[in-house]
């Protein structure tokens, strides 16, 4: 069956997590085009996965972007201050 182009950054997602890696709204944003992590990981939750959470800097999140892609905030954002919520699966 395939799979529909609206699932794919669900998918895509997912499948990061699964592979042990863990995951910011922002990167799921940019490198996967999914709008909303939060509600993939409460489903992943509902299914019996272990999720845990962490803060991290804007900073470090844009670390891992730009191994994929190119992120360049605007000079006055204070990356190192603001915070996003980092998910991954427990092992």
């Amino acid at each position: 069956m395939a799979t529909s182009s609206s699932n794919w950054p669900a998918l895509a997602a997912r499948e990061h997590l699964a592979s042990g890696k863990p995951l910011t709204r922002l990167e799921a944003l940019v490198l996967f085009g999914l709008s909303n992590l939060p509600e993939l990981v409460y489903e992943m939750k509902g299914q019996g996965f272990i999720i845990k959470k962490r803060n991290i800097t804007y900073a470090a999140a844009m670390v891992r972007v730009n191994q994929h892609a190119v992120l360049q905030p605007p000079a006055n954002l204070p990356i190192r201050e603001i915070l996003l919520t980092e998910y991954w699966i427990s092992t």
